[in-house]
């Protein structure tokens, strides 16, 4: 089969959905059984050299504004991706609308449903297109990827998706060269925030919390901040200059390769999200047997079952007395630490290869009874 496989979300900064696809397409590429490429486009940033090599995949790259291919391919439904990659059996969209094709089966991605539900802190296409058309486009796929069961039903229930075309590809947990082993409980290290600054990742919240980890404490470690800004972040910042000298550290976005030495140094992790379709920072710390502090919201339960503490993300109070306790009780984090360390196991990106393998088939085969019945 040949398969062709949006890889723009990855070009740049691999965040979250960067990097579920950037894992993913290696994954497949190993099992050896489908031909399959990547498309890039981009008026600047170019793919790196030896980006086939690292992926085993084949490289499409053109250089093509991608906010130019956006308002034609989601407004338009042109040009099809034939033109500028040539033909495929499936054409797989990183993102919640779909990619015009003339011949393959269409398969979409959606991890949550954000765009929906806090539409005023999205920018650029995602604001002007996605909540208008992320549910035709859902409809018309013939298949669909998410990365959870609650993604699932919040896909089938909201955008009124027949569940059978929606399928549950889990990311797989990071192969860490040191990490993994054994619970991580540096006596000095930090405690770890990862993700963009937005406002569905509660940043205030966590500030306000943080203000009463520092008085319970006599000596507070460090509160880290990973992740880029956005437009609504700056008031955060704000605070950080102004109330958290010696306390707050903002690192910005954290690159694949410094990525284990970020959670090496990190006593334990805390995301007290107001929603994650899935919730990467949170495998990626239970992987290195970070202790996890994480709202009750979204995917995270699902995720974590059982290895880790859940807060609701209103409770100040709450999540300052689970962050104390995580970093003073040794026994209570190294228990965290280590069912996560479990729990992180049952996630394996060769797994979600395989999946996402029978996820093509099934798109095949829907194009093909839809062509029947037409």
């Amino acid at each position: 089969m040949r398969i062709l496989v949006d890889y723009r979300p990855a070009l740049r900064q691999r965040t979250g959905v960067g990097e579920y696809i950037h894992e993913l397409v290696r994954a497949l590429a190993r099992r050896g059984t489908d031909e399959v490429a990547i498309f890039t486009s981009s008026w600047r940033d170019r793919p790196s050299h030896d980006l086939s090599a690292i992926l085993g995949a084949r490289v499409i790259d053109r250089r093509v504004p991608v906010s130019v291919l956006n308002a034609l391919w989601h407004r338009a439904g042109w040009p099809p991706i034939e033109w500028l990659a040539g033909r495929a059996d499936v054409v797989h969209a990183a993102h919640p609308l779909l990619i015009p094709t003339s011949f393959a089966a269409q398969v979409i991605t959606i991890h949550d449903l954000f765009f929906l539900t806090d539409s005023g802190a999205t920018h650029d296409e995602i604001r002007r297109d996605y909540p208008q058309l992320a549910g035709p486009h859902a409809r018309q796929a013939h298949a669909i990827v998410t990365s959870s069961e609650y993604g699932k039903r919040q896909v089938a229930e909201r955008l009124a998706v027949d569940p059978a075309r929606i399928h549950v590809v889990p990311p797989g947990a990071p192969a860490w060269q040191t990490l993994g082993r054994a619970p991580n409980r540096p006596a000095s290290g930090y405690v770890l925030f990862v993700g963009t600054l937005e406002p569905r990742k509660n940043i205030g919240t966590l500030l306000d919390a943080w203000t009463r980890v520092v008085t319970a404490m006599p000596h507070p470690p460090r509160l880290v901040l990973a992740g880029r800004t956005t437009a609504e972040a700056e008031a955060w910042l704000g605070r950080i200059r102004d109330g958290f000298a010696g306390t707050v550290e903002h690192r910005g976005y954290v690159a694949d390769e410094a990525r284990e030495g970020l959670y090496a140094g990190a006593r334990a992790l805390v995301l007290p999200s107001l929603d994650e379709g899935f919730g990467l920072p949170v495998l990626e710390a239970m992987s290195a047997g970070v202790p996890v502090i994480a709202a009750r919201r979204g995917a995270i339960p699902e995720v974590t079952a059982g290895a880790a503490d859940l807060i609701e993300p209103t409770d100040v109070e709450g999540l300052a007395r689970a962050i104390v306790r995580v970093l003073t009780d040794e026994a209570h984090g190294v228990g965290l630490a280590s069912r996560g360390l479990e729990r992180a196991r049952s996630f394996t990106w060769d797994a979600a290869a395989a999946r996402l393998a029978l996820v093509y088939q099934d798109a095949v085969a829907q194009q093909q009874r839809e062509r029947r019945t037409s």
